[in-house]
């Protein structure tokens, strides 16, 4: 429990950094002259270059541990954030996107690793993927708003310089504070003849892929609906608003009781519906983004219990898949709504997306295991 409530701490910081960039990374990017198919591309880069590193990601955590990937990780996009807040040209921001795209992969994969060997006991790795959501939705309901604010009050500058010496500190203290033994390497007891390979059916990868990409497409098109620091600022509030909303289901811990697979599924489904209203209707977009933000606070827990029970003794190469697949629709979701902005509604696309994905995704209840890989040399 004390390692996970280190994590916690790390986590939430470095979501409160992660996050507070959202509402402020198209105007930077504008005031630098971008064109918005560039903005497009300048957002999915960070997510393409996610492959390569989740890549690395994956049997490097099985293999070490996951103490030196979170500290570099935080590190070295500190170091990123400090440049950036230098450049001069929409193609230097283009490049420090990539690089940090790259470095920050290592993170999920090495976190959720680090927190799914904290216990064998599928319901209790629930509620700690559940407290992951919650710390995560907690830091971006107020980081948004606080870096919008920020910005506003002190500029770019100043506040990509700010928020990369707390990354900095935050995976310097990870360094001295998380457990430094590996994973233990006993295999996990099978489930059956298909959940016992290495690598799950790649079908239920679909799920975060389409997910991914929708969230690009909002991340894209949200801070696209006005211009100036007014717009910077209502913008922060309507991701914090989404935050809400995700927070409210994360805090309903019984939820990790019922199929992880039913509970993904139903979460697509409610998510596609909340981009249709978005793609329809102007008015009410507060309470739209507000029930959107719900959805994710049951998807995200459920969609990692569910790849926890099928890594059995490969977390670290499964999460790094589930990393690859959502990288990959975060790169193709921004890119494809700058493709077509001013031609066809990107919410409708979102929407689109979703049902396919649902649709595609396995009906089926997956059996829970006898046994996952033992937490104790971990914590």
């Amino acid at each position: 429990m004390k390692t996970a409530l280190w994590l916690y701490l790390f986590l939430f910081i470095a979501f409160f950094d992660l996050h507070a960039q959202y509402p402020m990374l198209t105007p930077y990017a504008v005031s630098l002259g971008a064109a918005p198919t560039f903005i497009g591309w300048m957002m999915g880069i960070y997510s393409l270059t996610h492959l390569p590193g989740n890549l690395l990601a994956g049997p490097g955590v099985d293999r070490h541990g996951s103490r030196r990937y979170i500290m570099l990780s935080l590190t070295a996009a500190g170091l990123i954030l400090i440049i950036q807040a230098f450049i001069k040209s929409p193609w230097e921001l283009l490049v420090l996107r990539g690089l940090s795209g790259f470095v920050l992969a290592f993170l999920s994969p090495a976190c959720l690793t680090l927190l799914a060997r904290l216990s064998d006991h599928p319901v209790t790795q629930g509620k700690y993927m559940s407290g992951h959501g919650v710390i995560h939705t907690s830091a971006s309901v107020i980081s948004p708003a606080a870096g919008a604010f920020i910005v506003a009050s002190f500029g770019f500058r100043t506040t990509f310089g700010s928020l990369g010496l707390l990354l900095i500190a935050t995976g310097i203290m990870a360094y001295f504070t998380l457990p430094k033994t590996r994973p233990s390497a006993e295999p996990a007891a099978p489930l059956d003849a298909e959940h016992s390979r290495s690598i799950p059916d790649w079908r239920y990868f679909l799920p975060p892929f389409v997910i991914a990409c929708a969230q690009g497409i909002l991340f894209y098109e949200l801070p696209l609906r006005g211009a100036g620091s007014a717009s910077i600022m209502s913008t922060g509030i309507l991701f914090s608003v989404i935050s809400l909303g995700a927070l409210l289901t994360l805090s309903m811990l019984f939820l990790n009781r019922y199929s992880p697979i039913l509970r993904l599924t139903a979460g697509i489904f409610m998510m596609a519906l909340c981009f249709y209203l978005l793609a329809v209707f102007d008015t009410s977009i507060i309470v739209t983004l507000f029930l959107l933000g719900t959805t994710k606070g049951v998807i995200f827990p459920a969609m990692a219990s569910l790849f926890i029970i099928l890594g059995g003794s490969h977390l670290g190469r499964t999460f790094s898949l589930q990393s690859i697949v959502t990288s990959i629709g975060s790169f193709c979701g921004p890119v494809l709504a700058g493709l077509i902005h001013g031609y066809f509604s990107p919410f409708f696309a979102a929407f689109l997306i979703l049902m396919i994905g649902l649709a595609l995704t396995p009906l089926r209840r997956i059996p829970q295991p006898v046994s996952l890989p033992s937490s104790k040399k971990a914590a």
